[in-house]
């Protein structure tokens, strides 16, 4: 028979022994719910979400509503309606337009749309969507303005345009002999186009046309062809995952009409059949 003593330490050796494999127990379940094992929540656990850099100030692209205090235009809507297509999700961060370019070659941010042209020395340093706009460029004079028909007059002329992008590129290979002048954003050339300290503004053909029909008060009017026809692109760090997914969403939202439907609220008509 056991003593006293005897049964007492079985006893506690069994209760120690009770409490070890409690503890076991309570520590793999922990473990279970933080590597989301269990798949009780499977939409959240696969729902990724990105960094979008944008331009803070590129209309109708992609501006800020004061009012609201979010960020809208085409852009904008266009890489929400991506993102419910592919299945994750956005957080929209806005900059000048030469950090969105940065931040791809430097992969501080996953995705760039900030009516970016497609460019081959681009391309060298980050990857592109499939083109998602088709633009150009276009001269802004002032109403009253007769000597400035097209770029064939720009000669002498001091011409405007917002630093970093394919407009300065286009000024200083095509037309040495006219003054460029630089800002680093577009509104400020338009301003000083009107203010008579500027003879020309070159830029983007969407972003012009927007300025001068809503914002110019009938000061100013644009002048000759679209030059050097051009295409925005979503820009990505290079070899990234998210090109094929978002490739993929812009062309389903071409397909079922979603993409025309954005298209018209910011443009006023539905694109043209290429």
């Amino acid at each position: 028979m056991f003593s006293r003593k005897g049964f007492g330490f079985i006893l506690m050796i069994l209760t120690l022994s009770m409490l070890l494999a409690a503890c076991g127990s309570s520590d793999d379940e922990g473990s279970g719910d933080t590597n989301g094992s269990d798949g009780g929540d499977g939409d959240s656990e696969n729902s990724e979400a990105y960094t979008v850099a944008t331009d803070n100030n590129f209309v109708p692209f992609e501006f800020l509503n004061e009012d609201t205090g979010e960020m809208e235009g085409f852009d904008m809507d266009l890489i929400r309606a991506i993102a419910d297509e592919a299945g994750f999700e956005v957080n929209i961060e806005s900059m000048k337009f030469d950090g969105v370019v940065t931040g791809m070659q430097s992969s501080r941010y996953d995705i760039g749309i900030a009516g970016m042209t497609i460019t081959d020395e681009r391309a060298e340093t980050i990857d592109f969507s499939d083109p998602y706009y088709d633009a150009g460029l276009i001269l802004a004079v002032q109403a009253d303005e007769e000597e400035i028909q097209s770029e064939d007059d720009l000669a002498g002329k001091v011409v405007a345009t917002r630093s970093g992008t394919t407009s300065e590129t286009y000024l200083s290979e095509n037309h040495p002999d006219a003054e460029v002048e630089t800002f680093p954003g577009i509104v400020e050339a338009y301003m000083d186009l009107q203010a008579g300290r500027v003879d020309a503004v070159m830029y983007d053909v969407p972003n012009v046309q927007y300025y001068v029909n809503n914002d110019a008060k009938g000061e100013l009017k644009t002048v000759g062809e679209v030059l050097q026809g051009e295409q925005y692109g979503i820009a990505f760090p290079k070899g990234s995952e998210l090109v094929e997914d978002v490739n993929e969403a812009l062309a389903t939202l071409k397909e079922n009409g979603t993409y025309d439907d954005i298209y018209e609220e910011w443009f006023g008509e539905r694109p043209t059949e290429s």
